[in-house]
């Protein structure tokens, strides 16, 4: 479905977006006109108070939710002229997800966590196995793939779940709030052990956050407020 991305092409684009829940005077709209590129191997900070958009930006762009009007092309195909199962196919080939509660299967191991993305693709027992091995390994968890959520750590739960992520190899991973119930010292290092794959893997990181501290790791910040995007920094300088 997707090819290698030219140079010239953004990895993702977003023209015009918009999104609206509901309708007549109950109607809201969360995105109002949003404009975004976002080129491969990039690490963006997402940032705003809360109800400036942030997180329904980060759904379009996992393919979680459908903007209301405007275009999302990702690697030049355009999302919005895919069907359900395509997007299902987009998610689950290119896309990782890494959330603020973690969002573990709570009675199986850290292995079976890791290996889930693994069975939707059908890969073969040995294999999955051998792939979520390594995937908690490069996680700093080697020893732990028997162990289930309930006897790790909320930060041994993050690096689970950022295995998990990673072990499809995925050309963005998606993070909201990634960091948002861990304290300052296991926040930084969850920061950069992503930080680590961004620079060794090329993986595209675009991660929600409301903490500035956590926002320096990445190389360019957008900022959201009230539905547009409000401001862009590249190095600590504002772009136009």
């Amino acid at each position: 479905m997707m090819t290698d991305t030219p140079p010239s092409e953004p990895l993702v684009r977003l023209k015009g977006i918009t999104k609206v829940y509901g309708v007549g005077g109950a109607s809201l709209a969360a995105l109002r006109g949003v404009d975004l590129t976002i080129t491969q191997g990039e690490f963006v900070a997402v940032m705003g108070p809360s109800g400036s958009g942030k997180s329904t930006c980060l759904n379009i762009l996992g393919c979680l939710d459908v903007p209301t009007s405007g275009s999302y092309l990702f690697k030049g195909v355009d999302v919005g002229g895919l069907t359900r199962n395509q997007r299902a196919i987009l998610r689950r080939n290119y896309l990782g997800f890494v959330f603020q509660g973690f969002n573990l299967m709570q009675r199986t191991s850290a292995l079976e966590n890791v290996e889930l993305p693994l069975i939707y693709r059908g890969v073969p027992r040995r294999e999955r196995h051998g792939r979520a091995r390594e995937a908690l390994a490069a996680v700093g968890l080697a020893g732990w793939e028997r162990h289930t959520p309930a006897e790790l750590s909320g930060g041994q739960q993050q690096r689970v779940a950022i295995a998990r992520a990673m072990v499809i190899a995925p050309q963005v991973l998606l993070a909201d709030e990634p960091t948002g119930n861990l304290d300052s010292s296991m926040s930084r290092e969850i920061m950069k052990l992503l930080s680590e794959f961004n620079r060794t893997d090329g993986v595209t990181i675009i991660m929600v956050t409301h903490e500035h501290a956590m926002a320096r790791y990445a190389s360019r910040t957008i900022s959201f407020l009230d539905g547009l995007i409000e401001s862009k920094t590249l190095n600590g300088e504002e772009q136009a």
